[in-house]
């Protein structure tokens, strides 16, 4: 188990450096190929390639790690919790105004077995 677990971390930093490097090679590529002939633009090295990624993870990705949930699953967890405390009347009261808005017939609420 130990012999195992000393292997753990080199092959965990091997795979980050393989994944940035394909990371990078596959954006200078896609640069390279389109952007010059699309808009006249020009070329980029690998390291301007792997700068690019890491700026478009921290503007588009944000900074996650992985005890964080995200706004969409917080979002999620809210409304599960508003629904929890609606009476059976005003959940079915909702469900026809969600469905109304999209032109369809709510489907009849499943009751759960007793």
């Amino acid at each position: 188990m130990r012999k195992r677990l000393i292997w753990i971390a080199p092959l965990a930093i091997l795979g980050m450096v393989i994944f940035a490097w394909i990371g990078g090679e596959l954006v200078m590529l896609l640069w390279n190929w389109l952007l010059p002939g699309l808009f006249g633009w020009r070329q980029i090295t690998f390291w301007q390639a792997l700068g690019l990624l890491a700026l478009c993870r921290i503007l588009f990705g944000g900074f996650r790690l992985a005890g964080h949930s995200s706004p969409r699953s917080r979002i999620r967890q809210r409304m599960a919790e508003r629904w929890e405390k609606m009476t059976p009347e005003e959940r079915e009261i909702c469900r026809q105004q969600f469905y109304g808005r999209w032109g369809r017939v709510a489907p009849p609420e499943s009751k759960p077995n007793a």
